[in-house]
This record gives C-alpha cells, structure tokens and sequence, in this order.
C-alpha cells in the first residue's frame, strides 16, 4: 500500500515538472513571436530619415526666398526638416567650379534625391551622376540640352519644372521695356558666354530685337571681376537699358548690378522678381518661389517611389511682371500708368 501511494505521488511530480516545461516553452514560443512582430516596427522606426541634396547656385542670403518656398512646399506634404528629412545645402556662389564640385560631393554622399536650379547645375549633376534621382527647376529647354527626352516622357533620372525662361519671354521682356520708353533704342545685354542657358537666350533675343528697331549691345561676363569694365562698355556705348541673361554667374552678382545700373541711370530688366526687389528697375518672369514650392511634390513622388523618368517636366503657371517706383525716380525715369496697370505688384 505504502509503495502504490508513493508511485502515486512521484508520478504526480513528474506530471506537474512536465507541465511547468511545456509552459516555459509556450512562454519563450510566445515571446519569440511577439518579438519577431515587433522587430520590423522597431526596425521601421530606426530607419534613416530620406535626405535631399540641395544645390544653389547662389549664395545662403540670396537664395533665402526661394529656399523656403522649397521648405513650405515640403512641410505641406507632411515633411519637417531635421525630424523626418535632412537636406544637405550647397551654395555655389556664382562659381562654375564650385557647382561641379558640390554636385560631386552631394553624390558621394549618397542623398536620396539632388534638387537643383539652373542649367549649368542641372547639366553638372547629369555628369556626375545617372542613378540618383535629380528634380530641377529655373531651367531654359531641357529637352535642347539633352537633360531629358521629352516632357512628357523625361527618361533617365531626371525630371522637373522649366522655367519657360526662353527666347520668347526675353522678346516680351523687350517689348515691355520699348512699351515703357518708347524712345528706348539702344540696350545693353549682361549675359556669361560660357553658360549654356544664356548662348541660347542672347541669339534668340536678336529677332524680337530687330521688330521693335532696338539695337543689342552684347556684353560679356566672365567673372565677377569683369563688372566695371562692363558698365564702362556700356556707357561707351550710349546704353539707354539693360537686360540681364541670367545664370550662376550673373545671378550671384545681383545686389552689385542692379547698384551699378542705378549709378549708371540704366533702366534695368531681368526675369526674376527678386532683382526688383533688390533695386532693378522692373522684371517679368514665372514665379520663382512658385516654382521652388511646387517642385517639393516632384521631391514627394520620388521618395514614395516613383521614377523620374515617368514625371512629366511641367511649365510655368504663374507669372509676374513687376516695377520698382523707387528706382524709377532714382534713375529720373517716368512709368506711364498703362504700364503701371498691367504690373502684378508695384515697389512703392
């Protein structure tokens, strides 16, 4: 009797070790399955925020507007910048050198997506890269420099936003200055004859140049140096007005033309807002900050996956003329209220 109840007992620990077993392995199989649940959302959460690479080719001060329309555009697409996004800058400051140096440096360091403006910078990042994807803006004809294939079919890696910045517009920028000062016969051009974008914008301004009986005075710049000579050409010359042909390097000398232009009482015209706004006399172009906002959904489309190559290049949608009052009197010039009507803002 005493060996049965002892059987009985020793059998009955032997249940209950195997019983605890079985539930120390249900234990660890349960836990190793939550674990493994767990672990790509833990690995989701460390993942790396995207990076941009963004190359200007002006400087950190001059490109302040543009920058954070670029920056407003990505916060209303739910980004915020040093939270679920880096953007690594580069600023060329007008230099060529620097812009295919800073296009090198930023595929090194292998960004998710390099947003540029300009052609000499965008022709800089298709040299020194075809696999990471490039959104441009503030570029002439895209298809004319082998940037792309097609508008509507980009190919490659690269797509973006012209800025319709074309022969056609500087011929309207003539007109407006001729409706301004009908008397106007002789204007000066500043342009950078070893920028690409501004050859074909100088020859396509000889035709609409040659209609409204003006006379073109081609004045190259090389490099910031070449600035006073310049203006001494031009008042050699008789300028009455001048046009600049924008680019890396006549762009980045903004602030000391548009002085020189008041100094020399040159009635000054440029594509981009931000020149009268900086004292130039008046501008008419697309919006740049426009531009800038809306190529933050290009930026959008392509960290969600999608292709340049499959993003239609898209065209200006806003366009502004403006008038700086302030210079006009400075440089004793009078805008006839016609013109004055048709501005979409007037400086005052």
């Amino acid at each position: 009797m005493h060996d049965r109840t002892w059987m009985r007992s020793s059998n009955a620990r032997s249940d209950n070790r195997k019983s605890k077993i079985r539930n120390l392995k249900f234990v660890v199989l349960f836990g190793g399955m939550l674990l493994a649940l767990s672990f790509p959302a833990q690995a989701q959460q460390a993942k790396k925020a995207p990076s941009i690479g963004y190359l200007s080719t002006g400087s950190p001060s001059s490109s302040t507007q543009t920058i954070e329309a670029f920056r407003q555009g990505l916060h209303e697409l739910g980004y915020a910048e040093g939270k679920n996004i880096t953007i690594e800058y580069r600023f060329a400051k007008g230099r060529e050198d620097r812009i295919r140096q800073f296009a090198s440096e930023l595929v090194h360091l292998k960004v998710d997506v390099i947003f540029i403006s300009s052609t000499a910078a965008t022709l800089a990042t298709k040299n020194a890269t075809t696999t990471i994807p490039v959104v441009f803006t503030i570029v002439d004809d895209p298809v004319a420099f082998g940037l792309i294939d097609s508008l509507g079919r980009p190919g490659g890696n690269i797509t973006g936003l012209t800025s319709g910045a074309g022969p056609g517009l500087y011929g309207k920028r003539l007109e407006l200055l001729k409706e301004t000062f009908p008397r106007v016969s002789r204007v000066a051009v500043l342009w950078n004859p070893e920028d690409p974008g501004s050859v074909i914008n100088m020859r396509g301004m000889e035709t609409p140049a040659r209609s409204l009986s003006l006379k073109l005075q081609s004045v190259e710049m090389r490099e910031p140096n070449d600035l006073e000579q310049a203006f001494s050409a031009m008042k050699r010359e008789h300028a009455e007005a001048l046009v600049t042909i924008l680019g890396a390097l006549v762009g980045g000398q903004r602030s000391r033309i548009v002085d020189l232009a008041a100094k020399s009482r040159l009635a000054t015209m440029s594509a981009e807002s931000r020149w009268t706004e900086a004292g130039g006399l008046m501008s008419y172009g697309a919006s740049y900050p426009d531009l800038y906002r809306r190529a933050a959904t290009y930026v959008d489309k392509i960290l969600k996956g999608a292709k340049p190559a499959d993003l239609p290049v898209e065209q200006p949608t806003k366009f502004e003329f403006v008038i700086n009052l302030k210079t006009a009197k400075q440089i004793g010039l009078t805008i006839p209220p016609n013109v004055l009507a048709r501005a979409d803002k007037v400086i005052r």
